[in-house]
């Protein structure tokens, strides 16, 4: 199997996982962790099942947060990964996008 077959697959594979869209946003909010005051943040893509942003918080992989939008109930999420001062998380609940501008 050559290398090009491989990275077709994981790209296939990275695809799969992704259950709803992205939508490109760039939404000011806030990044809590249960229990703590939190730190600001920036959104830069969100679908009803979760979201990228950066952030210079200190958050691990397995952490819950919660994500603050302004103007919405606060969303319960899981850090999935980190990747420097960027994190990817997904929301234990699937959230509503109506509303939010792209």
């Amino acid at each position: 199997m050559g290398f090009r077959m491989i990275k077709a697959r994981i790209e296939e594979a990275r695809d799969e996982r992704r259950r709803t869209p992205r939508m490109s946003v760039e939404i000011g909010a806030r990044v809590r962790e249960l229990g703590s005051e939190g730190f600001e943040a920036r959104v830069l893509n969100i679908s009803e099942t979760g979201f990228m942003a950066e952030a210079d918080g200190d958050l691990e992989v397995g952490t819950r947060i919660w994500l603050i939008l302004p103007g919405r109930e606060r969303a319960n999420a899981l850090v999935k990964w980190i990747a420097g001062n960027k994190i990817g998380a997904e929301f234990t609940e699937p959230i509503s996008l109506d509303g939010l501008a792209a």
